[in-house]
Parts: structure tokens; C-alpha cells; sequence
């Protein structure tokens, strides 16, 4: 199948009018012009960009529990989130999958495990390449037995080693973490008291204690000997980025200042920010702007975060305000993202790379019109059915 009369986003360059041949799911020529067969598919007027590749999607939960209280199924929530991510032009997601977070909420061993197990089982029923992000707490010991167990399994695709300690990393500034715990988790003014004290003991206790890296460095080894790529998350500090590449972590995410992320890069590590951080052009706690890390040079990849439709739109965005170049903005949510994570065959517009499309229409606000995966239509709205169904037949080009 053709693909034809479309603006190309290579990996170095654009194609202002070129064509795809599209064969058993890849794509096998890249055309400047118009495609050398008559019943090719005009996309006239729209850009074909590769598929967004997401590492870090946190929306899952949510959708499981969208309220307190208010439970669905695992598989029910998937299926409609994966209708999501292929309308935003998302062709390979990782969910990411959080372990033991507080008995009341969603991020439970329990849960994690439950979350796992049926998307390992549901994937193949999925438009979008979902795989999983398994977020392990450095001081949780009970998970170090269930993530190992799983990783020998291959159910895990991704491993962050995280600390949401109070006092440092994302919540350095406690205040906020306090508001995290009213907003997200629930808890009362009333519950706040004695949370606040022991927050106040932890901050101490840290101050004067070398952090214990032996559960981590256990499920770093485990993720490396099974060939997972490992990533490190909200790092403050030079001294983490430094131990944990020291271990074998290739990956910053959503590093907290710029001396982190240009320590991860120092260190040939990919850094990760939030996709929704550098549409608004800040962080919602306060920390690094993405924005502000794409100018200075210190990140590479983009994810949703918590938000999928920022994916497609920010690089667009970044385009806009002159901070980078059509391919080079793109490659943030591509390219970048799918060579982190030891993805060969996808993220870039080339022949012998998965037919792994997107079909935008740019302007204020980018319209996917239509999502391939291995050259098989995911997601069309009106007038990408439009397009598509005016493709014409084999019979029609014989009578031309």
C-alpha cells in the first residue's frame, strides 16, 4: 500500500511532499514526490509523523479508580484508556505500574500484581503495543521478591527505581508533598497531623543517613541479567545520578534541576521530562520546566506523564516557539524514546522501521486524522474515514 501527496517528518529533515510504500507491516520505500502507483492514498494536506512512543504513562490507575472509592476492572480500564492513546497518536505505551504506595490507595502490592497480570494477558487485544513500567520504591523490601519473579517471567518491559520520601527528590519542598497527600490521596486536615510529624522525622532521620541502595541495586541487577532497561526517577542531586549509572541505570526521568540533568547526560544517560510540563511550561511541583530543559539542551525524550494528548502536541509547540526544529521536536516522543528503551525497530520514518504512522493535520490545535500500527489503521476520525475510504480499488484503477 502507498501512501501519498504527504509532508514527511524524517529523522534529520522534511519531506515537504513525498510518499510510503507500506509491506507485512513495514514500511519498504520513502518517496520524495508522488507514489509510482495510481490507487496510492492521498493524504493531501496532512504530515505523517512516526508513532509516539510513551515510557511513562501514569493515567492507568487513575482510570481504574477515577474516585474514591469508585472501583472498575483492570481490562475495562485499559481498553478504554488504549482508545485514548491511539487517537493521540500513541502507538507503543508503557503503563506505568506503581507498588505499595498505602493500603487505602490504588498502589498496592495487590493491585500492582492485579494490573500486571491482566495486561500481560490483554495485550494482544490492544490497538496500541502496550508494554509495562513496573515503579519499584527503594525502600520497599516486600516488592524486591514479586518484581524479581516477574522480571524472570518477562512481564516487565521497564523497571524506574523511585524515592517518595518526603524532604528530597520530587517532594524537597514538604509543603507540597502535604497538598499531594490532601489532593491525590484524601486525607483530611484532621489525618494531617500526625502525618506532618513524621514527615518532620523522616526529613531528619535523612539528613544524617547514607541512603541504602541494596534493594534497588538487587532489582537493578535482576532487570539488567533479563535485558530491561532500568531508569532512575526525580533526582536532586549529582550524587544520585552518579550512583545509579554507576549500577547500570540508563535512563533520568524528570530529573529536578538542570546540575541532575546534565549529570545524566554527562554519563550518556537519555533524560526524560513531562510532556504536559513543557506544554504549560512549568511543573506542577514546582521543579524543573521542561521547557526550560529542552532550551538548555539537558533533555531528550518526552512522556504523557498524566496526560496523553501532550505527547502530540508539544513538539508541535516547541516548533512554534523556535526552540527546536520540525525533526528534532519530534524525535523527543519517537525516535528518542523507542533507541532508550532498546527499541530498534520503530520511532523513525524509514525503510525496514515498523509502518508504526501518524497522520496529523497541524494548526493551533494538531488533529490526528489517522494511527497506524504495523500499517494497520487503529484510530480514524471523520475525515481520516473520509480519506481512506477514497481509496481507490483495484477494479477502479484496471477501468483507468
Amino acid at each position: 500500500m502507498w501512501l501519498s501527496d504527504l509532508q514527511l517528518v524524517l529523522a534529520d529533515r522534511v519531506v515537504e511532499r513525498g510518499a510510503l510504500c507500506l509491506e507485512n507491516g513495514f514500511i519498504t520505500a520513502v518517496v520524495e514526490g508522488d507514489a509510482p502507483a495510481l490507487d496510492a492514498f492521498s493524504g493531501r494536506g496532512l504530515t505523517a509523523i512516526p508513532g509516539i512512543v510513551d515510557l511513562h504513562g501514569d493515567m492507568l490507575e487513575r482510570d481504574i479508580e477515577p474516585r474514591p472509592r469508585a472501583r472498575f476492572p483492570v481490562e475495562l480500564a485499559m481498553h478504554e484508556l488504549d482508545k485514548r492513546l491511539a487517537a493521540t497518536g500513541v502507538t507503543t505505551a508503557y503503563a506505568a505500574v506503581g507498588f505499595a504506595w498505602r493500603k487505602s490507595d490504588l498502589r498496592t502490592q495487590e493491585t500492582a500484581i492485579e494490573i500486571i497480570r491482566v495486561l500481560n494477558r490483554i495485550k494482544h487485544t490492544l490497538l496500541t503495543d502496550c508494554k509495562i513500567h513496573a515503579r519499584f520504591e527503594v525502600r520497599n523490601e516486600e516488592t524486591v521478591p514479586i518484581l524479581e519473579d516477574m522480571l524472570r517471567q518477562g512481564w516487565i518491559d521497564l523497571v524506574s527505581i523511585m524515592d517518595h520520601t518526603p524532604g528530597q527528590g520530587q517532594y524537597s519542598d514538604t509543603s507540597r508533598y502535604v497538598t499531594f497527600l490532601k489532593e491525590w490521596l484524601g486525607f483530611t486536615d484532621a489525618e494531617l497531623g500526625p502525618v506532618y510529624s513524621r514527615i518532620e522525622s523522616k526529613v531528619e532521620v535523612m539528613a544524617v543517613t547514607p541512603r541504602d541502595w541494596t534493594l534497588a541495586k538487587a532489582i537493578i541487577d535482576t532487570a539488567l541479567a533479563h535485558d530491561v532497561v532500568v531508569a532512575s526517577h526525580d533526582d536532586d542531586t549529582v550524587e544520585k545520578i552518579t550512583a545509579q549509572a554507576d549500577m547500570g541505570v540508563t535512563i533520568a526521568e524528570f530529573p529536578i534541576n538542570v546540575a541532575s540533568a546534565e549529570a545524566a547526560r554527562a554519563r550518556g544517560m537519555h533524560t526524560i521530562m513531562g510532556a504536559p510540563n513543557a506544554y504549560r511550561g512549568e511543573s506542577n511541583t514546582g521543579n524543573l520546566s521542561a521547557m526550560d530543559g529542552i532550551r538548555a539542551g539537558v533533555v531528550d525524550i518526552l512522556a504523557s506523564d498524566y496526560y496523553p494528548a501532550a505527547m502530540l502536541q508539544t513538539p508541535f509547540k516547541i516548533v512554534q516557539h523556535g526552540v527546536l526544529p520540525l525533526p528534532e521536536a519530534i524525535r523527543l516522543v519517537t525516535l528518542n524514546p523507542a533507541r532508550a528503551a532498546g527499541l530498534t525497530d520503530r520511532g523513525q520514518i524509514a525503510v525496514g522501521q515498523r509502518a508504526d504512522l501518524v497522520l496529523v493535520e497541524p494548526g493551533d490545535e494538531v488533529r490526528v486524522r489517522v494511527t497506524l500500527r504495523g500499517g494497520e489503521a487503529i484510530y480514524m476520525d471523520a475525515h481520516g474515514a473520509r480519506l481512506w475510504q477514497a481509496l481507490p480499488t483495484p477494479a477502479d484503477v484496471a477501468m483507468d
